[in-house]
């Protein structure tokens, strides 16, 4: 999986295939498959070490905070150069706003 995860960075940086994506999902593929490292959880003996992702994961997804920041970034990500090329982008902004306005009023 590290050998994926490279191959991944290398399609991002290089060949410039989808950066925003492959990216973040070979550096994870990297990150989560070092063995013997404190990026997850492990129980040794008695004793737990909680890992870096861990404690990402208790502050962003249980407290629902990186939903609302993808949402945030699509919205960024939209500027009006493109839209004028492709107008159909106008949909995923407005998706992305929509699904922060969604988001918002669910929870209350």
């Amino acid at each position: 999986m590290i050998a994926v995860g490279l191959i991944l960075i290398f399609l991002a940086i290089k060949k410039g295939y989808e950066p925003t994506l492959l990216l973040p999902i070979g550096f994870g593929a990297i990150i989560v498959n070092i063995p013997f490292s404190a990026v997850l959880t492990q129980g040794e003996g008695a004793t737990e070490v909680i890992g870096a992702l861990d404690v990402l994961r208790e502050a962003g997804i249980h407290t629902e905070l990186f939903p609302l920041l993808i949402f945030v970034a699509i919205g960024a990500m939209i500027d009006f150069s493109p839209m004028f090329q492709k107008p159909t982008l106008l949909l995923f902004g407005a998706a992305a706003q929509l699904g922060i306005f969604g988001y918002h009023r669910r929870r209350r």
